[in-house]
């Protein structure tokens, strides 16, 4: 297999990683005769996106991660 078990299970934190950067970016939109600005909060513009990326960094990492050959005891 081209990954082990370790690697599916970085990808899933990964991925659930970005998934929590997606929520925290969510909400409510403003409306066409009224504005909402809570599109504009720190949660929203610099957070999550932040969280989503180190989210993809982390599911980078998980591919490339090669676990350390065991020993062969003789």
């Amino acid at each position: 297999m081209a990954f082990s078990k370790k690697n599916y299970i970085l990808l899933a934190i990964g991925m659930a990683i970005v998934i929590i950067g997606l929520v925290l970016m969510s909400g409510k939109g403003s409306a066409e005769g009224v504005f909402n600005p809570d599109i504009f909060s720190a949660r929203r513009i610099k957070v999550a996106p932040l969280v989503s990326l180190f989210g993809f960094v982390f599911i980078m990492f998980a591919i490339m991660y090669k676990p350390k050959a065991k020993k062969l005891e003789e």
